[in-house]
């Protein structure tokens, strides 16, 4: 699809508005599922592994679905993603309110809010790289704090909904304001020239010119009706000799003219109609095959293959807090008094305040992006493998706070992904990325809930955490120390072969 240029500014903050109001109304239940996590425990007593697939399958769904969720914003647009989005995500959670059991929740809440989620989440970031270059660190920032202020304060009304009407009545509730993404997503215009064609004609520009008999009937039909009729008599010179003796008989009897001119006409529109269907197949499975092939060079980058190794460990041991942090507190046996704030609250507002630092951070030239990332998941994984040694809430509201500040590397991971490969291969190499990343998610909170089942606390399962977000920022740190100059396209070999040649020249002249 051939865009505009980033004009990095003018309706491009509406976007980031939008987009910021976007996430904070999509995200803000499932982040702060750990206030709905107690109820369900409390109303169905299940256990404490199996209850939290809920709030996994409503964060981890969608990044699964990321690479339908690229298909789609390539092909749709990411304002009608964005409405249709809307509208599952409202749904599922009005839907939840009449759960009759935790499986219900499986699909209600877990499937299609997480899936309306990761359509949102997809639209809102691929709308904001193409708005923005030069301040894009800073866009991301802003649009991904969205989902952080909608953590602390959906933490907050979440508990207060239920306090006056119900674990149902909060449900509705919620998914009534989630309807509001419907005008958000009206205000996401396009960044795209009319004069150019459609996403799917761009895409096919490569295809051999033998397939290109599509494009022409597309453009101008009447110019296929003249092409068919020159190879008609093409084929008419051909047999002239030996049909010449036919033909002249056929014009002595106008009936037998007639039936035959309606033969041919049929025939050739039975002709032309297969032999259209044949180009197109032809292109599609070029259209596959492109694509199959894109997806094997972006896995020969070593930092990219490094970025979804680092990404799935991330997501197993970074997202169990934000989900389970309320219920390590009870088990810890710290007195509800003591809470001045919720400690999802807490992870909320301390991820937005990271997301824009970080957003920030990521503009300035002389920082390297990827770095920081790494920097980012180290010291979280010693944050993480601290959680069982804090007995109070001054200590578990403190690393509460780091832990969310630290959780604000989302905003810099798309321009990590598109300083690796590119703004073209963005919305391809995301999706594969995000899947990734929902597999961690669905997969981090089950993991740490059955751990506690089976040593009923939560120390072995937080070493874990910290163990895979560890592993996972030193693989990408040491596929990025000799990689990173190249992932940004820069050569730096030429120059030294020139002097090189230009020595050797001096010394023949000495």
């Amino acid at each position: 699809m051939e865009l505009k240029k980033s004009p990095d500014g003018g309706w491009g903050w509406v976007i980031v508005a939008v987009s910021f109001f976007t996430q904070f109304l999509c995200y803000g239940s499932p982040l702060a599922v750990g206030v709905l996590y107690i109820e369900w425990l409390d109303a169905f007593g299940e256990g404490k592994g199996k209850t939290a697939w809920i709030g996994s399958l409503a964060s981890g769904v969608g990044l699964l679905a990321s690479p339908v969720c690229s298909v789609c914003v390539s092909s749709f647009g990411a304002r009608a993603v964005t409405i249709f989005s809307g509208f599952l995500v409202a749904g599922g959670l009005m839907l939840s309110s009449f759960a009759p059991n935790i499986y219900f929740l499986f699909f209600s809440y877990g499937i299609v809010v997480g899936l309306g989620c990761g359509l949102l989440y997809t639209a809102t970031v691929t709308i904001t790289c193409q708005y923005f270059d030069s301040r894009r660190g800073l866009a991301l920032g802003l649009i991904s704090t969205g989902s952080s202020v909608g953590l602390f304060i959906y933490a907050a009304l979440q508990r207060l909904l239920i306090e006056f009407y119900g674990l149902d009545g909060c449900l509705l509730i919620v998914g009534a304001l989630a309807l509001n993404i419907l005008a958000c997503g009206s205000l996401m215009r396009p960044l795209q020239s009319s004069d150019f064609p459609l996403p799917e004609k761009t895409a096919l520009e490569n295809v051999p010119d033998r397939y290109s008999i599509y494009k022409e009937k597309e453009k101008d039909p009447e110019e296929n009706i003249n092409m068919l009729e020159k190879k008609e008599e093409t084929c008419k010179s051909i047999l002239a000799n030996g049909g010449c003796k036919s033909e002249s008989l056929l014009h002595k009897n106008p009936a037998t003219v007639a039936h035959t001119k309606e033969t041919e006409t049929y025939k050739k529109k039975v002709a032309e109609r297969t032999y259209f269907c044949k180009q197109l197949a032809k292109r599609k499975w070029q259209l596959y095959k492109n694509y199959c092939g894109e997806t094997v060079a972006l896995f020969k980058n070593k930092v990219f293959s490094a970025l979804f190794i680092a990404i799935f460990l991330f997501d197993i041991g970074g997202f169990p807090p934000s989900l389970l942090m309320e219920d390590v507190a009870r088990s810890s046996n710290v007195k509800e008094e003591e809470f001045i704030m919720p400690l999802i609250s807490i992870i909320g507002i301390m991820t937005a305040v990271g997301k824009l630092i970080l957003g920030i951070l990521a503009d300035f030239k002389w920082i390297n992006t990827l770095y920081l990332y790494v920097a980012t998941l180290i010291i979280m994984s010693l944050a993480l493998c601290a959680i069982p040694f804090a007995k109070s809430y001054v200590t578990l509201a403190l690393l509460s706070g780091i832990l969310g500040f630290l959780t604000g590397n989302w905003s810099i991971f798309p321009y990590v992904t598109t300083k690796t490969v590119g703004i073209e291969k963005l919305a391809h190499a995301y999706g594969i990325l995000m899947f990734f990343a929902g597999l961690g998610n669905s997969l981090g909170p089950p993991i740490v809930g059955w751990f506690y089942d089976w040593t009923q606390t939560y120390d072995i399962a937080f070493y874990f955490s910290g163990l895979c977000v560890l592993l996972g920022g030193f693989i990408l740190l040491l596929a990025a120390l000799p990689s990173w100059d190249t992932c940004k396209k820069q050569l730096p070999k030429p120059a030294p072969t020139t002097f090189l040649y230009k020595v050797a020249s001096n010394s023949s002249n000495v």
